[in-house]
């Protein structure tokens, strides 16, 4: 009874939080924080205790998976090398570097465990930038790279802690950890590019979006526990699984499923996201006892925990300055590159000759052929992309202050073996990293967007993108609809009368229709679905060849998903 009163009032509080940050026009990770951390202090307000195993193997991989399946898969391609920057080279320096702190102001630890802290405060959680900078407008490439970091840092951090905590037991190589590393990563692709295909391919055949929904809550766990236990990052096998259940969804699942599933995803992600950051702020007073309890000062792990805190807020700022460097480097590239591209396109479209190029293509097969132009349209479209997307030194300094720490934080400082030196020191050290970037980066966030003007996305290209893809998206339909040989399998011809209503893209009346016309009605269902097959289909190709923003495709293919999952049931109604 206790934890189900406990629930129902964090569901309730969290709700309330949150409505009541959306008008003070605050990030909501930060007022559930604030409002735990003072709850935590008040008498009779319960302490909830929840196992860090059960955040780390039971909160995370669905949080995880949440955001994986809705991070379009072109742009964490393009943007593989800042994420992998930010993701594992800064976590790995952040972790050397903390460990060196840590060590030479409580020497008593040793080093294993002046490692493992550090690769617990390394990574970074972009649940709060990101909420920021979407209110605030930011670039689309901003965020993806802030969201790619969250989604593959908690990977890098994990496993370098589990190699510094089979430290304290015994001894380990740095060719050991790297070794493990490498291992940790291959294993876990693998395994998650097989879950995410095998995921899509087999809710492909269900056909109901309640039984849909429900085995994509297991999935997350499908891909964590065999990576888990073939000692590999689950991880990022769940990062993985959900990149590639998200760019196959489109291809083999209903737009009833997809919706289904996208709502109840959100509202599950909401409320774990939530929930963790509450967590975080009432587990405040249990920390500072335990620290107490064991004859250590709260004061200590306070001073230490925020020289801490400048550590990783500097490191990160000094490593954004290279990485912004090397994106103005990849754009010089992409310029100089760009002449030969179009030169070669305006080859193969016949508007110029180069016979070096022509007689390759003459010995080549029609299917060759097809596939090198695909090929050179997304390299292209990659090259447009570094070109008109681009960071900036003042995206540089938006990205080098949204480093903020959150609840894993937590969660991994208290998966350190219990018989860890100062143990209560260091898991209240990590609470003191964690909420101090989470308050003071949080909340001044804003203020630094603000004050390095930033570039916004630009609404007139955006529209006029959008109004290029709805374009062609109508023209793939107009060819359908004017094919002579169209038919309605098993039943011949459409009628003329259902394809002008079909061509005029009419709404089915919400009257009653007569016994004569219930069969065209429902003629008019099938045809209407095939003509928004088909522009998924056209859609999908369009994805592939990066040539329209994600912003574009997703405005797009929701609006085909509305539209077919309301004739995804009208159709599955049988006619009376």
């Amino acid at each position: 009874m206790d934890l189900t009163l406990v629930v129902v009032l964090g569901v309730i509080s969290i709700v309330l939080v949150a409505a009541f940050s959306e008008r003070l026009n605050l990030a909501a990770p930060l007022s559930l924080v604030l409002v735990g951390i003072g709850l935590s202090f008040l008498p009779g307000v319960p302490h909830p205790e929840v196992e860090p195993e059960l955040i780390l193997a039971g909160v995370l991989p669905p949080l995880l998976y949440s955001a994986a399946v809705n991070m379009p898969m072109v742009d964490f391609r393009r943007n593989i090398r800042p994420i992998t920057g930010l993701a594992v080279l800064l976590v790995v320096g952040s972790t050397l570097g903390a460990g060196w702190l840590f060590h030479w102001l409580v020497p008593d630890i040793g080093w294993p465990a002046a490692f493992a802290l550090g690769a617990v405060i390394s990574p970074t959680d972009a649940v709060a930038a990101t909420s920021v900078g979407r209110r605030l407008g930011l670039p689309p490439r901003l965020l993806t790279v802030l969201e790619g970091e969250g989604l593959v840092n908690d990977a890098s951090a994990l496993v370098l802690l589990r190699s510094a905590v089979a430290a304290v037991a015994g001894s380990v190589s740095v060719w050991g950890i790297v070794g493990e590393f490498v291992y940790a990563v291959v294993v876990a692709v693998g395994i998650g590019i097989l879950v995410g295909i095998v995921n899509v391919r087999v809710r492909a055949l269900l056909g109901n979006a309640v039984l849909n929904t429900a085995i994509s809550f297991v999935v997350p766990f499908i891909a964590f526990l065999p990576a888990e236990e073939s000692g590999a990052s689950g991880v990022l096998a769940v990062v993985v699984a959900g990149l590639v259940t998200g760019h196959l969804a489109p291809r083999h699942l209903r737009a009833t499923d997809r919706l289904a599933e996208t709502v109840n995803w959100r509202t599950v992600a909401f409320l774990l996201e939530s929930g963790m950051f509450l967590l975080m702020g009432l587990s405040v007073k249990t920390l500072v006892d335990e620290v107490h309890k064991d004859g250590s000062s709260a004061w200590h792990a306070l001073l230490i925990g925020l020289a801490a805190s400048v550590l990783v807020i500097v490191a990160r700022i000094v490593f954004v300055g290279p990485l912004v460097a090397g994106l103005y480097r990849e754009q010089r590239k992409a310029a100089r590159f760009k002449p030969r591209l179009e030169t070669t396109q305006a080859v193969l479209r016949g508007d110029e000759s180069d016979p070096a190029v022509t007689e390759r293509l003459d010995k080549a097969s029609p299917r060759r052929v097809a596939h090198f132009r695909k090929r050179l349209d997304r390299a292209a479209a990659d090259v447009e992309f570094r070109l008109t997307e681009t960071l900036g030194w003042r995206g540089g300094v938006v990205l080098g202050w949204a480093g903020m720490r959150g609840a894993i934080t937590l969660a991994a400082a208290q998966t350190l073996p219990q018989d860890t030196p100062d143990r209560a020191l260091l898991v209240l050290i990590a609470y003191v990293v964690a909420t101090t970037t989470l308050l003071v980066q949080g909340l001044t966030l804003p203020a630094v967007i603000r004050a390095a003007r930033v570039p916004e996305e630009d609404p007139d290209r955006l529209r006029r993108e959008y109004v290029r893809l709805m374009t062609e998206l109508t023209d793939a339909a107009r060819s359908l609809l004017d094919d002579p040989a169209l038919e309605d399998p098993g039943n011949g011809p459409f009628g003329e009368r259902v394809l002008d209503r079909v061509r005029s893209d009419a709404r089915v009346s919400a009257e009653r229709p007569q016994p004569d016309q219930v069969e065209s009605v429902f003629q008019y269902l099938r045809l209407r679905l095939r003509v928004l097959t088909e522009q998924s289909e056209r859609l999908q190709l369009a994805r592939s060849s990066g040539l329209y923003s994600s912003e574009a495709l997703s405005r797009a293919q929701t609006s085909l998903d509305v539209e077919m999952a309301r004739l995804e049931q009208l159709a599955d109604k049988p006619p009376s």
